[in-house]
């Protein structure tokens, strides 16, 4: 099981890095954990025939922006959207004329169902959270071949990220603000409070994304979220993209 990091920006891309999307090698199946911008790249990583998930957190633009760039794939496998209630709707509406091609006209079979909080099987076992953000956003936790990789997406420090990386081999956790930099009216980790989620949670590593592209707007400016956070969790990376984790 490893982690691709396809893009690691939240709010806008740049050449520090695109839009937030990151892929999940899983022994279930390829999982593309939101669809940002830096999705273009997740065929380089999937075999032709294999099926894919896509799990949106919500549905905030940066997050499926890469969504209208779908007929550039060839899923032979089928694509499966998933996301908290609501996402199905709002993806049908965005993901077709005149703004793109729509789902039933790609050359691949794909499907977009809303999720509800709590356990479910799909190729692999998820479990969802509702997260503390300005928009619905759920969080999730994936156990694939005897690993979990949490996912902690748009969100302000709360007990459910808390539980979705419980134990987990890697917490994802976005760090879209500045050291000690906080906004209550629009939720959001820094990297200490990413750090305090992976070690009240006892999670083995922290994998910190989704940064502001305007806070962050060089990799010096990460390198201090990571050593801002590893005071607190020492197992910390900040993540680029194309880096990539084995677990």
């Amino acid at each position: 099981m490893k982690a691709i990091f396809l893009g690691t920006n939240g709010w806008y891309g740049t050449a520090t890095g695109a839009t937030v999307c990151t892929l999940i090698d899983a022994p279930g199946g390829p999982v593309i954990l939101d669809a940002g911008d830096g999705i273009h790249k997740a065929d380089r990583h999937i075999a032709p025939t294999s099926p894919v998930v896509i799990l949106l957190s919500h549905v905030h633009i940066d997050h499926i922006s890469g969504l209208h760039i779908l007929n550039k794939f060839d899923f032979q496998g089928g694509l499966s959207i998933y996301g908290p209630p609501g996402t199905a709707d709002a993806i049908r509406t965005i993901v077709a004329p005149p703004y793109t091609v729509p789902l039933d006209g790609l050359r691949y079979p794909a499907v977009v169902r809303d999720l509800r909080e709590g356990a479910h099987r799909l190729p692999f076992s998820v479990e969802c959270r509702g997260l503390v953000h300005s928009a619905v956003c759920f969080g999730y936790r994936i156990s694939s071949g005897g690993r979990t990789i949490a996912y902690c997406a748009d969100t302000g420090y709360c007990a459910a990220a808390v539980e979705l990386a419980r134990g987990a081999d890697l917490c994802i956790a976005e760090c879209s603000y500045a050291p000690s930099q906080r906004n209550s009216a629009w939720p959001h980790l820094n990297p200490e409070e990413a750090a305090r989620i992976a070690l009240e949670a006892g999670a083995r590593r922290l994998a910190l994304t989704h940064f502001d592209a305007r806070i962050y707007s060089d990799r010096l400016l990460r390198e201090e979220a990571r050593r801002a956070a590893s005071g607190v969790f020492k197992e910390t990376v900040a993540a680029y993209d194309d880096m990539v984790i084995e677990l």
